[in-house]
C-alpha cells in the first residue's frame, strides 16, 4: 500500500481571502515504511508575505520571488501523489488549500476521502491531551530539535514517524490487521490456537520416570510435592 505523508506552508489561513501555498513537502511510504522518495517545492504565491506567516515559516518575498508559480508545478505534484492516500496533520486545512490551488489552474480537485487526518487520530487516541505535531513528538520520543521553524518537507518527515507510532509503533501492519480485521475479512483478528490432533510424545525415559517416583516416595507423606502430584 502506497501512502503520501504531506504538509504545506501558506501565506495565511483562507484561500478564499487570497492566501496561497508557498511550500509543499511530501514523503512516500510503502507498506508503512519510508522509501526515500520525497517531493519538495517552494512556490511563488504571487502576493506579499504577511508578517505573521513569515514568523511561522521564515519564507519571505525575496526568497520566493524567483520560485515557480503553482501552475508550473501542479502536474509534477499530481504525478507524485498519484492516487495514493494522503496522510496529513489537520487535513482539512491543507486539503482546502491544495484544492483551491488546483481549481485555479483547472486541475481536478482531490477527494477529501483520500486524506487521513493524523490530528483526528491523535485526538481520538489521547482525548484531552495536546495533539500538535510537537506535542506528539514529545509523547513518542521523536527528535524534532531541528524544527525551529515550520518547514513542509521536515514536517512531513517528522509526521511520517508520528503516523507510524499512532497506528501501532514499529509494527504497524500487525496493529492494522487487529484493528481492521486484516485482509481476510476479520479471520486474522479472530484466530485462536487449535488443539493438536495427537498429543506430543513424552520426552522423559522410563528409567527417568521411575527414578523420579522413587525420589518423591522417599520424601515422606508430608512432602509438598505429593500435594500437587
Amino acid at each position: 500500500m502506497r501512502e503520501i505523508v504531506l504538509d504545506t506552508e501558506t501565506t495565511g489561513f483562507e484561500p478564499a481571502e487570497g492566501d496561497r501555498i508557498v511550500e509543499i513537502g511530501a514523503v512516500e511510504l510503502l507498506n508503512h515504511m519510508p522509501t526515500g522518495r520525497t517531493y519538495h517545492q517552494y512556490i511563488n504565491p504571487e502576493r506579499s508575505m504577511p508578517k505573521g506567516a513569515f514568523e511561522i515559516h521564515g519564507l519571505g518575498d525575496d526568497f520566493l520571488r524567483d520560485k515557480p508559480k503553482f501552475a508550473a508545478i501542479a502536474q509534477d505534484f499530481i504525478d507524485f501523489i498519484g492516487d495514493s492516500r494522503l496522510v496529513i496533520h489537520n487535513a482539512a486545512f491543507d486539503m482546502k488549500f491544495l484544492n483551491a490551488e488546483l481549481s485555479w489552474v483547472k486541475k481536478p480537485k482531490i477527494p477529501m476521502d483520500r486524506a487521513l487526518d493524523t490530528l483526528a487520530i491523535a485526538r481520538k487516541r489521547f482525548p484531552g491531551s495536546p495533539a500538535s505535531l510537537d506535542a506528539l513528538c514529545r509523547r513518542f520520543g521523536i527528535d524534532n530539535a531541528s524544527r525551529t521553524l515550520h518547514g513542509a518537507l521536515l514536517d512531513s518527515e517528522i509526521l511520517a514517524e508520528v503516523y507510524l507510532e499512532l497506528i501501532g509503533g514499529r509494527q504497524p501492519d500487525f496493529a492494522l490487521n487487529v484493528a481492521q480485521g486484516g485482509s481476510g475479512g476479520g479471520a486474522e483478528a479472530e484466530w485462536r490456537p487449535r488443539p493438536r490432533p495427537a498429543p506430543l510424545p513424552a520426552r522423559i525415559t522410563g528409567e527417568e520416570a521411575a527414578a523420579h517416583a522413587e525420589f518423591v516416595g522417599g520424601l515422606g507423606d508430608g512432602a509438598l510435592w505429593k500435594k500437587f502430584s
